[in-house]
């Protein structure tokens, strides 16, 4: 396989991700999420929230400025799991210092042989440094096809 434990750690260049209002609404109308914890501020501030906060799986949209420099095949490559972790909700105004890193690195044998598992981390991180959010990415990369 092409990959090997040397990647682990590896870094990409940070970038940041202002939250704002019309990316939050915009992301729960594309999912279909109609709940006003999402749009309407005055009924957002009378919950435990306190304000608008952006839905759970939002974090799949922050990779935007994300330059990674790890080359992949992207025709080897299958989205095998994604997961969130939260420290805390992502609210209207959060100024997020966003970077992928390679995490983990390991291999399964699968029915067409060995398959090898990347976990690329995006951590995100608020103006203060505390720690917001991973989002958790699990790519199966696949054999190269044999000849």
């Amino acid at each position: 396989m092409d990959l090997d434990e040397s990647v682990v750690g590896l870094k990409g260049k940070p970038y940041r991700v202002d939250v704002e209002k019309r990316h939050i609404r915009q992301f729960a109308e594309a999912i279909g999420d109609d709940n006003p914890l999402y749009v309407d501020e005055e009924f957002a501030a009378s919950t435990p929230y306190q304000g608008i906060v952006a839905p759970p799986t939002f974090l799949i949209a922050l990779n935007e400025g994300s330059d990674f420099p790890l080359d992949l095949d992207y025709r080897r490559m299958l989205h095998g799991e994604q997961e969130f972790i939260y420290h805390r909700p992502i609210r209207l105004g959060d100024r997020l210092q966003c970077q992928m890193v390679v995490s983990d690195l390991y291999e399964r044998e699968g029915k067409s042989g060995p398959m090898q598992f990347l976990v690329l981390d995006t951590e995100i991180k608020d103006e203060t440094g505390e720690l917001v959010a991973i989002s958790r990415n699990n790519i199966i990369y696949r054999p190269l096809p044999a000849k």
